[in-house]
């Protein structure tokens, strides 16, 4: 980059990266795991289940809110020579350096469902729903201050959006970028 300019990218987006691939992938494995009558049952699974996805996607949901809200309160306005990554490029690259997280849910959603039919399957899917619910968050308190947060990609790759490296977002106006606020493709 030439004069100091730096690859950002969206911090929404970031968050939401997990949450399509863990959501469907635990929905399937529950779909699957309720071939099999496991150990317990299909309707205690079900249960267990339904209890697990919503305890996961609130406790997905409310953790760390912190390490998100302190870096916005710092957030400092984006350099003209910074560069914005595009959604597409931030999705793939979220998922690739998850990828030994996101692979194994699918068999370990199926796998499980032959002791507790579809628990575990729900609980990953809750997992999914609640990263995209804390998108949804991140997304409300964009609209609200009217400034999109970004993230210098190199320190994305590091630890995530909300890692202890990260100190301060960096902002834009809120029609920057091809995502909206939360994360979400931009409706034209």
């Amino acid at each position: 980059m030439a004069r100091g300019g730096q690859v950002l990218a969206r911090v929404a987006v970031a968050v939401r990266a997990g949450a399509a691939p863990l959501f469907w992938s635990g929905l399937a494995g529950a779909a699957v795991g309720t071939l099999p009558p496991g150990l317990t049952g299909r309707r205690i699974g079900l249960l267990a289940g339904t209890a697990l996805f919503l305890v996961a996607a609130a406790a997905v949901l409310l953790a760390r809110r912190g390490r998100y809200t302190a870096p916005a309160a710092a957030a400092v306005r984006a350099a003209r020579a910074d560069v914005l990554q595009d959604r597409a490029a931030t999705l793939r690259a979220r998922r690739r350096a998850r990828r030994p997280w996101l692979l194994p849910a699918f068999p370990v959603a199926v796998g499980s469902s032959f002791a507790v039919p579809a628990a575990v399957g729900l609980f990953v899917a809750g997992l999914g729903a609640g990263l995209w619910l804390k998108a949804v968050w991140i997304g409300r308190r964009e609209a609200a201050a009217d400034r999109l947060l970004w993230i210098g990609a190199d320190l994305l790759a590091e630890g995530g959006p909300a890692g202890r490296h990260v100190t301060a977002y960096r902002t834009t106006g809120i029609a920057a970028g091809d995502a909206a606020p939360g994360g979400a493709r931009r409706r034209r």
